[in-house]
C-alpha cells in the first residue's frame, strides 16, 4: 500500500513519549504512530459491537414478547 505523509503537531513531552516508547518497542515511530491509530481504529468496531450485543441482551425479553420464539430470524409481517 502507498503511503501518505501526515504531518502533525504535538507538544515536546508527547513527542518524547512516543520516542521512547517506539525505540522501547523496536520500531520506528511511524511505525508506532500507525499501529495506534490501527489499533484505535479496531477498538472502535470492537465497541460498537459490544454496544450492539449489549443492547440485545439487555431487550432480548421485549423482542423475544413482540415476535416470539417461533418467528426468530425472520421479518414479521407488515400489517
Amino acid at each position: 500500500m502507498p503511503k501518505t505523509q501526515l504531518n502533525v503537531r504535538v507538544d515536546a513531552d508527547t513527542a518524547r513519549a512516543a520516542r521512547e516508547r517506539a525505540v522501547a518497542r523496536g520500531m520506528s515511530v511511524n511505525r508506532y504512530i500507525e499501529e495506534l491509530v490501527r489499533r484505535d481504529a479496531g477498538e472502535q468496531g470492537r465497541m460498537f459491537v459490544d454496544a450492539a450485543a449489549d443492547f440485545m441482551q439487555r431487550y432480548e425479553t421485549v423482542f423475544a414478547e413482540e415476535f416470539g420464539p417461533e418467528t426468530e430470524g425472520r421479518r414479521r409481517p407488515v400489517e
